[in-house]
């Protein structure tokens, strides 16, 4: 069935919002509903933490490398024969978890849910772009914000959602819950997404670049391999990143259709500037999210529902100001007063100590909650701008993979700083490595001045481009 296509001068076809956002919030879910499964997991299969610890780095390996790769093959191809497959695939990945006999098995489930939940962010950004200039109003900041708020809010529930499918069903019952969600997501692909390809259209289909792809999926694995294991031993998967990599760029410099155009890229400083901003960002984000969650368990004492409850602010804060100010398509402020909070927030966590009082912990939450709902929005919108239009896929794509590498640089940093315990002291040499990446992403954004133009010229059509 093809969707109705409303004529030009109509505002953004709302049909297409419900398949946008199920299949954003497919990967979010998966990423925040885990933590509260990795106990009951390790206890069903007896397995140690540094075991199902694999759970959590198997969707991130997947995802970091198939979000750019699903995003060129939604360029080509157009969001719904990409859409429909890897919202298959989700549930494909759920009925295996379901029923996986052991670790290895859940892991490979893992695996399977970062490829099939690739689709859904790159094909938004796609469907936005592809409605903007069919109305002919660019940036729809109101739909661009519609994305970003569905996928917070589902980082803010998974947690709580987790928790009471395993009392209800056990943690298995957090694999099965893809399996609906894929169903709907499914229906709503096949009656809503068009059928028609992207603006590629047929003579882009040849311009599938697989060697480079495989480079590129070599050379991301090992880095990020390497980043968790740093020590000695490992220094071999940093030669073969630099190796890959390598390969990697003379490959991407010489093909015809390149799977991630280098040339074009090279003579886009403001679209690397933002990836380089997305990577920082992220780095301090996660970075607090797993470090300070620990501390307030065992450095402050504070049971998991306690900790969890200290973390609400963050969301609700960041969700608040996400919709406050999702309208307006100018970033370079709200990157600037995100770059702030983060520094603020980092100084806030040098002043915490074993009896600090619990109103304080609630303030560092809110202040972190600034920058998390400024941040994101700020950066996808960037990239919305930034991006050749004929490549939005594929570049919103690699936003996340940046994104990713940042839960990885910190998952590595937290590994390192908090390796035995998450005392104070680890988490002040945290918070001293947090924010110099904070002063850094500040020193970037400031020292752009292309992020003033940045939805300069837009901000006021696209308020009335409503979700």
């Amino acid at each position: 069935m093809t969707p109705r296509r409303v004529s030009p001068g109509e505002g953004f076809d709302r049909k297409l919002l419900a398949p946008m956002i199920v299949g954003s919030i497919l990967n979010p879910v998966n990423s925040s509903i885990i933590s509260v499964a990795l106990v009951p997991i390790g206890v069903a299969f007896g397995a140690p933490p540094s075991q199902t610890a694999w759970l959590i780095s198997a969707l991130y390996l997947a995802t970091a490398i198939g979000q750019p790769v699903v995003g060129r093959l939604v360029d080509l191809y157009g969001p719904r024969r990409l859409f429909l497959a890897g919202t298959a695939l989700t549930g494909l990945a759920g009925i295996t978890g379901m029923l996986a006999p052991g670790l290895g098995m859940l892991i490979a489930a893992r695996v399977l849910l970062g490829f099939g939940t690739c689709a859904g962010y790159p094909s938004a950004m796609y469907l936005i772009r592809s409605e903007a200039r069919r109305t002919g109003r660019d940036s729809p900041a109101g739909v661009l914000t519609a994305v970003a708020v569905a996928t917070q809010t589902i980082a803010v529930i998974g947690p709580s959602l987790g928790g009471l499918l395993i009392g209800f069903g056990g943690w298995r019952a957090t694999l099965a819950l893809n399996i609906p969600l894929a169903a709907l997501g499914l229906v709503l692909g096949a009656l809503r997404l068009p059928k028609t390809p992207g603006p590629a259209g047929e003579g882009g289909r040849s311009g599938l670049d697989l060697p480079g792809m495989a480079l590129f999926a070599v050379a991301l694995v090992s880095l990020l391999l390497f980043l968790m294991h740093t020590d000695p031993g490992h220094w071999y998967l940093l030669a073969a990143t630099l190796a890959a990599g390598a390969g990697f760029v003379v490959r991407e410099l010489r093909a015809a259709s390149p799977f991630i155009d280098l040339r074009l890229l090279r003579g886009n400083l403001p679209l690397v500037l933002t990836y380089l901003r997305a990577l920082l960002a992220y780095v301090v984000g996660y970075a607090f999210l797993y470090g300070y969650t620990q501390w307030m368990e065992q450095g402050r004492g504070l049971s998991a529902a306690q900790a969890g409850l200290a973390q609400l602010p963050l969301f609700a804060v960041g969700i608040l100001v996400s919709v406050a100010t999702g309208r307006r398509a100018q970033v370079r402020g709200k990157l600037l007063v995100g770059a702030l909070g983060q520094i603020a927030a980092c100084v806030l966590l040098l002043t915490l100590g074993p009896a600090s009082p619990f109103w304080l912990l609630l303030v560092v939450a809110v202040v972190f909650g600034v920058p998390q709902g400024l941040n994101s929005l700020a950066l996808q919108n960037s990239v919305y701008h930034q991006a050749d239009p004929e490549r939005i896929g594929s570049s919103s794509g690699l936003l996340r993979t940046f994104g990713y590498l940042g839960a990885i640089v910190a998952s590595a940093a937290n590994g390192a700083f908090l390796a035995r315990r998450a005392d104070t002291t680890g988490l002040h040499h945290l918070s001293w490595f947090m924010l110099g990446t904070a002063v850094l992403f500040l020193l970037v954004t400031a020292a752009d001045r292309a992020l003033a133009r940045v939805g300069a010229a837009t901000g006021a059509a696209t308020a009335s481009v409503r979700p």
